[in-house]
């Protein structure tokens, strides 16, 4: 794929390395560990071939599975033409291929992208956000998720995520089945579920507490990113003020935990105010508000 436009970020390609090395590391060696305590041969192929599966399908099937969640179906240029023609400029301007465009039939105003490659992505926004913004403030949100398509963080938390999954999932191994007690475990004493469910929980709170500093960090990137490509840092500042000042509760529960589901992939948490500190998937609106604000002032317009 050629290098697309939107400028680049050393920070978040060190942030997504870093983040992809030590999950891997810490992965494998949870695989390494629940191998060594099964008994038999077939029992060790069946781990390792549980854990590639877990994160071959996380992989393969990651834009489906985020649609789902969020409601979302693939619209034609037919359906859609207005949000094809934005995404068909932007796609031009920051000479990338085009995405498959979705909309998500949720009031919540929102918009992701997710998919396994830029080839197989898919951008999509909610019926609510296209009832909220007007064509410019869309045009910036849209822009934003291109960027995570461009530079490719989505594909990374998906596949980072599948380590937290696969850890959860061999905790449940070890609970109902596949292992005996190994040689070292009349070593050390310990349970053989115990030693493995400590273990996966450590691994699960690692790709935890990293997964959320890579999304607050591309959060920001995407902003930047998207508004030096569209020069109009002021048009996503102010659909980023529309759409997180939004009341939760004027929105059904029920499609608030649908939000809720893909809320980390989101261009705003999905319930109002989101969650802050080491829970939060996403900086603080005055951090983003303030970083556009700068890039209007570098660029000599005027606030607006």
């Amino acid at each position: 794929m050629a290098t697309s436009r939107f400028i680049k970020d050393s920070g978040l390609t060190a942030r997504m390395t870093l983040t992809m090395f030590l999950l891997g590391a810490l992965f494998v060696g949870l695989v390494a560990l629940v191998i060594s305590y099964v008994n038999s041969a077939g029992g060790a192929v069946m781990v390792t071939v549980i854990a590639i599966g877990i994160a071959f399908w996380q992989w393969w099937s990651s834009d489906k599975v985020a649609m789902r969640a969020m409601r979302a179906r693939e619209v034609t240029p037919e359906e859609a033409p207005e949000l094809h023609g934005m995404i068909d400029r932007l796609c031009a301007l920051a000479d990338m291929p085009k995405p498959r465009v979705g909309v998500s039939d949720l009031p919540v105003s929102n918009a992701f992208a997710t998919g396994r490659s830029p080839d197989r992505s898919v951008v999509c926004v909610t019926t609510g956000i296209l009832q909220t913004l007007d064509a410019e403030e869309l045009e910036a949100v849209l822009a934003h998720e291109l960027s995570h398509v461009a530079h490719r963080d989505v594909l990374v938390m998906t596949i980072a995520s599948s380590a937290g999954i696969a850890a959860g999932l061999l905790m449940r191994f070890t609970q109902f089945g596949g292992m005996g007690r190994s040689r070292s475990n009349n070593n050390s004493g310990l349970p053989v579920a115990l030693v493995v469910l400590l273990v996966s929980l450590f691994v699960y709170a690692v790709s935890f507490v990293m997964l959320r500093v890579l999304s607050r960090y591309r959060e920001l990137c995407a902003d930047r990113s998207g508004a030096y490509l569209t020069m109009k840092p002021a048009a996503l500042a102010s659909a980023l003020q529309k759409i997180s000042g939004e009341s939760a509760a004027a929105i059904p529960t029920k499609d608030l935990r649908t939000a809720n589901a893909a809320s980390a992939l989101c261009i705003v948490p999905a319930f109002a105010g989101g969650i802050s500190g080491l829970m939060a998937t996403h900086p603080p609106l005055e951090r983003r508000l303030e970083q556009l604000a700068r890039i209007q002032a570098e660029l000599g317009r005027p606030t607006g």
